[in-house]
């Protein structure tokens, strides 16, 4: 059995140590959370006790007594986390962002690349964005033209969310754009290809230095399709997290408002289709409440896929999204603040050496 190091104990910890324990107690991972470690002791022994598992007061002795380091500290403490677990030669779950800024995230991508690693951008294991992506590569709707990518959500410092460093630049490396679109960008760069330019614009409303709280993004990819991006944290606290996907192909316009199971709607000349993109077929052997079965397996499935694979790969194992589509993604973001600190002038982004951004899953 794989013994997970759960290392971060809020939020995003909660989430990742709920769905954890459903894959283990369902049978469906040969792999359970046995440490947990958070700089707040209270939390870790919060887990702790949802795993019969124990609690830690270092991050060090959390790590020495695991296989793999799930890491979900906040931004800022990815570095550390990773360079621990690298060190003893651990496998890694990272959550996202990578760092709070490029030069962190490529020492992260530099530590993480030749090893067993996946990078939690989830929405790369969401059944509609797959259908999405496989739509468009597959060529029956002619050349995609233009997307348009809306994603709002309030700001995470209340509510569920809760995470009160998110506020904070030092420890969050900045605002929506990085947060919580860094998905965005991810799942963009998978449908169309690797980004070479962008122009953006960012604004805080709210008040708290270094966090835009809004960002206006418009891309353009290798293929020379064109695609904008709008990110915005608000205050519409009865308004949940919502995304929105438009793209329009020469013979289709393809369209989401559920970033999960969909549906993908397509509009052609004769009509208008839903595509229904279905759960995991294991969906029904977890016992969490039917309300929260969808946001459970939001998780569950990408933690099952890489601890599939470290099972069946060992030390080959490598989850998707890898380190390097995240950096991917980390680069686009970053050439947007670049561009946003200058006036909306465009920037150029690098030529990446690993990885290829687009890949799919499976």
């Amino acid at each position: 059995m794989l013994r997970i190091a759960l290392i971060g104990c809020g939020h995003i910890g909660t989430v990742h140590s709920y769905a954890l324990a459903q894959l283990t107690r369902a049978g469906l991972v040969d792999a359970a959370v046995t440490t947990t470690f958070d700089p707040d002791r209270s939390r870790a022994v919060r887990l702790a006790e949802h795993h019969d598992a124990q609690a830690h007061d270092r991050l060090e002795s959390a790590l020495d007594a695991a296989d793999v380091a799930w890491i979900c500290t906040w931004t800022a403490g990815h570095v550390e986390a990773v360079e621990a677990a690298v060190a003893r030669d651990l496998a890694v779950f990272c959550e996202k962002p990578l760092a709070p800024t490029i030069e962190a995230c490529r020492s992260i991508a530099d530590l993480l690349r030749d090893r067993p690693h996946q990078v939690g951008l989830v929405l790369r294991h969401a059944p509609v964005f797959a259908a999405f992506a496989s739509a468009v590569a597959s060529g029956r709707y002619g050349r995609p033209m233009t997307m348009v990518f809306r994603d709002d959500q309030y700001f995470p410092i209340q509510g569920m969310y809760g995470s009160t460093w998110r506020k904070d630049v030092d420890k969050a490396g900045g605002g929506t754009l990085i947060e919580h679109s860094i998905h965005d960008v991810d799942v963009m760069q998978w449908i169309l290809g690797p980004a070479v330019s962008v122009r953006a614009r960012t604004a805080e409303t709210f008040g708290y230095p270094g966090i835009e709280d809004v960002a206006s993004l418009a891309v353009d990819f290798e293929s020379g399709v064109t695609a904008s991006l709008t990110s915005v944290w608000h205050q519409v606290m009865t308004r949940p997290s919502t995304r929105r996907l438009e793209l329009f192909c020469e013979d289709a316009m393809l369209w989401t408002e559920d970033d999960y199971l969909g549906p993908l709607h397509v509009e052609t000349s004769a009509g208008h289709e839903e595509v229904m993109a279905p759960a995991p077929a294991w969906i029904d052997r977890l016992t969490a409440p039917e309300v929260f079965a969808k946001s459970v397996a939001q998780y569950a499935e990408p933690g099952k896929a890489f601890l599939d694979a470290l099972v069946s790969d060992g030390a080959a194992a490598r989850g998707t999204p890898d380190v390097d589509m995240a950096l991917s993604a980390h680069e686009v973001v970053d050439a947007a603040y670049r561009s946003a600190a200058a006036n909306g002038t465009p920037q150029e982004l690098p030529a990446l050496s690993g990885g290829s951004p687009c890949a799919k899953i499976g």
